[in-house]
């Protein structure tokens, strides 16, 4: 065999076993994703159900809110290679001078982002918070670690994208801060008694997308949902970081739509009732001005809930939780009015 053989082969195998780290890249990447998508940006109650509720209680409002139904993420196109991921907060009023405000929140971000969150969450008479833990746990510490596998998850996401940690980036000890989610051990019998799982959700709704893809029935979700070649490039790229959040962002703005098969489940509407309970205890116990700090795919279902309680919208603001843009600017801190 001769030298310049030996040498083509070698790379060749060189070549193959590069192809197969960044599949297994690929994958361990968009593994992570699965617990990130459930938690943070999963979809809500349908309105209507809600309405027709109300309208056969014949006591709620169903005409509270005098807008469309917000939406809580967008990727905002830079037209430059670049772009960045904003969330919003929603400002809704009741008759009686009570404010809640509905704070969007990713669990990876800018240290921008949590440090202006942090910053706002100061002014609050209570902040309610997210976070399914034991009945006896205490609120986490800054930069306390976790053993559940979608903390782990969320971490080596970070680090993948080189971003913040939601429980690094706020300090959950604050006095005016209230737990407002199901504790862990209620939160497991509910999904037992449901036969309800975070992997056979995923897989249910995976099977949803592939069959509108056959059927050719595909909208805004599949065509922004990245292709593998793609991601292998951005992974391989001098700036895979940016790159790689890039291609995230642009499919986390149409995750609503995406993830509709949830609708029902314990992990977004038991959640939210519980969170609206602790709400109406807040407000009963005379806070006026309460801040609900929660993934931004459970808002929507949220504002379908305060409606009824006679809330109405008045603004909604947004801001930068991911800066993708060439010449990154301290987005974290920028808000924007509609």
């Amino acid at each position: 065999m001769s030298g310049s053989t030996q040498v083509w082969q070698q790379r060749s195998a060189a070549r193959v076993q590069q192809a197969r780290r960044d599949q297994l890249r690929v994958r361990l990447f968009l593994l992570a994703m699965v617990p990130v998508w459930a938690f943070s940006f999963a979809p809500t109650l349908a309105r209507a159900e809600q309405a027709a509720d109300a309208k056969a209680k014949g006591a709620a409002k169903v005409d509270a809110l005098d807008n469309e139904p917000a939406k809580w993420l967008r990727f905002v196109d830079d037209n430059k290679g670049g772009g960045k991921l904003e969330v919003a907060t929603g400002t809704y009023k009741n008759d009686d001078g009570v404010t809640v405000r509905l704070i969007g929140a990713v669990h990876i971000g800018e240290k921008s982002y949590y440090e202006a969150l942090s910053k706002d969450f100061e002014k609050y008479d209570a902040l309610l918070y997210e976070m399914v833990k034991p009945a006896d746990a205490g609120a986490p510490q800054p930069g306390m670690k976790s053993k559940s596998m979608v903390s782990m998850f969320q971490r080596f996401l970070k680090d993948s994208l080189e971003l913040e940690f939601q429980l690094d980036g706020i300090d959950y000890t604050k006095k005016n801060f209230v737990h407002a989610d199901l504790d862990a051990e209620t939160f497991a019998k509910m999904q037992d008694e449901k036969g309800e799982s975070l992997l056979g959700l995923m897989l249910s709704q995976m099977i949803r997308e592939l069959a509108k893809e056959m059927e050719g029935k595909g909208g805004g979700a599949a065509k922004n949902q990245p292709d593998l070649m793609e991601l292998i490039d951005a992974f391989n790229s001098p700036d895979a970081p940016r790159r790689m959040k890039l291609i995230l962002a642009k499919s986390f703005g149409e995750l609503d739509e995406q993830m509709s098969g949830m609708q029902g489940t314990v992990i977004i509407t038991e959640r939210n009732k519980k969170a609206m309970s602790v709400l109406r205890d807040q407000i009963r116990a005379g806070k006026k001005n309460i801040g609900v700090f929660y993934g931004a795919g459970h808002l929507s279902d949220m504002e379908s809930r305060l409606a009824l309680m006679g809330f109405k919208r008045t603004n909604v603001e947004w801001r930068t939780a991911w800066d993708m843009s060439t010449n990154k600017a301290d987005g974290g801190a920028e808000k924007k009015v509609d």
